[in-house]
């Protein structure tokens, strides 16, 4: 590979998946990691041999931020927390923070029930925002896989939260 066609790749790469990355590794390591993350993702990008990542950027764009999210937790010596997220309004008062606090808890408690490659489906359409036939991609499965695993997950989640939280899961069929 040239470098002109490394720099088009490496470009592209970004102007395409940057947020959608940046996004991701929020949900799995915190606001305050995910730009290290995604830089390192991209870095990686500019050293990868072409053959590793040609016909299949899209997944592997997302291993290596998974991979290097994994990393940071091993550092941290721990998993991030929704309230890291800095979720929290600057007006809200005492009452309102205890009430988000036990949301957030109940929130935590239903997607660490899920399995691990539910919850990496809906970190994925969620977070990332990406299509079933990226999340297929990123997760080495089938578009119709990701539709059984983010429907599995959102039928847990709404056993888990019960219908206080119903109108926070919109349909997962939006953004085939």
């Amino acid at each position: 590979m040239t470098e002109d066609d490394r720099r088009v790749l490496v470009l592209d790469a970004l102007a395409r998946f940057e947020k959608p990355l940046l996004r991701y590794a929020a949900s799995l390591a915190g606001r305050e990691h995910a730009a290290d993350i995604v830089q390192d993702t991209f870095v990686a990008l500019c050293k990868a041999e072409r053959s590793k990542v040609e016909g299949h950027l899209t997944q592997w764009l997302f291993t290596v931020c998974r991979n290097r999210a994994r990393d940071v937790f091993r550092q941290q010596g721990r998993l991030m927390n929704l309230e890291d997220e800095g979720m929290e309004s600057p007006d809200s008062g005492p009452a309102s923070h205890v009430e988000r606090r036990q949301s957030m808890s109940r929130i935590e408690a239903a997607l660490a029930s899920l399995t691990d490659k539910q919850r990496q489906a809906v970190q994925l359409k969620f977070s990332a925002g990406l299509r079933y036939k990226e999340i297929a991609e990123v997760m080495d499965t089938t578009v119709n896989n990701v539709g059984v695993l983010l429907h599995a997950a959102v039928q847990k989640i709404r056993a888990e939260l019960g219908s206080d939280f119903t109108p926070a899961l919109a349909s997962t069929r939006s953004a085939k």
